[in-house]
């Protein structure tokens, strides 16, 4: 289920990975921070998020951001754990050459998340910051993406 609005106009969480997702904030009250360049930051309000680049339904697609534009990838679980996944332009470099990796697990996703590299342990695209999160918010959020298989 996907979030909704009650009446007077809050958005409702189905569970703490949606929310995570879409807010980068969590129900626990704990921090979520993200790395970008060598810059911390910590999400208030959800200024930037997963859907922020990865869209609504994890699809992915063509991003503005810092006055240059990108290309997100699809990271819906099906995609990410299918055979071939790795031929994936839109996680090289600038987005300018394929790179090829094994199919995404749970444990390399989450290094994906965290730490910024593929399943082969190259760097991801510089768009895709490095989230600092407890391992029970990590945890909500990787459920929350296996949910996207739609």
């Amino acid at each position: 289920m996907m979030c909704g609005f009650r009446r007077d106009g809050v958005r409702e969480f189905a569970s703490n990975g949606e929310r995570i997702y879409f807010t980068a904030t969590s129900q626990r009250g704990t921090s979520i921070r993200y790395d970008m360049g060598g810059s911390q930051m910590m999400m208030m309000g959800g200024m930037m998020a997963c859907a922020s680049c990865h869209g609504p339904n994890g699809r992915g697609g063509r991003v503005q951001m810092m006055m240059t534009a990108f290309t997100a990838p699809d990271i819906r679980w099906e995609t990410l754990t299918a055979t071939g996944h790795g031929h994936d332009q839109a996680e090289a470099p600038h987005g300018d050459e394929e790179t090829e990796h094994p199919p995404y697990t749970e444990e390399t996703l989450k290094r994906a998340i965290t730490q910024g590299v593929n399943p082969a342990d190259e760097p991801l695209a510089w768009p895709m910051p490095r989230w600092q999160m407890s391992d029970a918010d990590l945890n909500d959020l990787v459920d929350f993406l296996r949910s996207l298989d739609g």
